[in-house]
């Protein structure tokens, strides 16, 4: 159960992350998450959207590097410790988290979290096991 997370290369410039928005926007592309990490030359922002396929195809047509990666959403639950509590899951597991950002959504009680760790199956065995309920691409959807 995981969902495309599509990372961007973008040089690190005034308006370069508008120009790369206006090309999503432009093609009706919705973005579900989004984290921005720097360097002193580039960025990489790594972004969850409504049509992976087509935000690839468009993305690639405006001339940005991309590549697709497999990430887990995870609901948490929206209180004290919630996170502290997925987070104790999958390091008793011996899962190291490699990154991590939040998105939010219309859903009151749950915060989602996008979680890169090294090994999908195992984090989505610990966690299912651990009653913490994870979103496929099609749930991002209707979020």
């Amino acid at each position: 159960m995981t969902v495309k997370q599509i990372s961007v290369f973008l040089e690190n410039k005034p308006s370069a992350m508008a120009k790369f928005t206006d090309v999503l926007s432009e093609n009706k592309i919705d973005m579900r998450a989004l984290s921005l990490a720097e360097a002193a030359d580039f960025g990489i922002v790594r972004v969850i959207v409504d049509d992976v396929f087509g935000a690839m195809q468009v993305i690639k047509d405006a001339g940005y590097v991309c590549s697709a990666t497999k990430v887990l959403a995870v609901a948490i639950p929206d209180e004290p410790g919630g996170l502290a509590k997925v987070i104790h899951y999958l390091g008793e597991a011996g899962i190291n988290m490699e990154y991590m950002y939040a998105f939010t959504t219309r859903q009151k009680d749950v915060a989602y979290m996008i979680f890169r760790v090294k090994d999908n199956e195992k984090a989505v065995q610990v966690l299912s096991k651990n009653g913490v309920k994870l979103a496929c691409q099609d749930d991002l959807a209707k979020l």
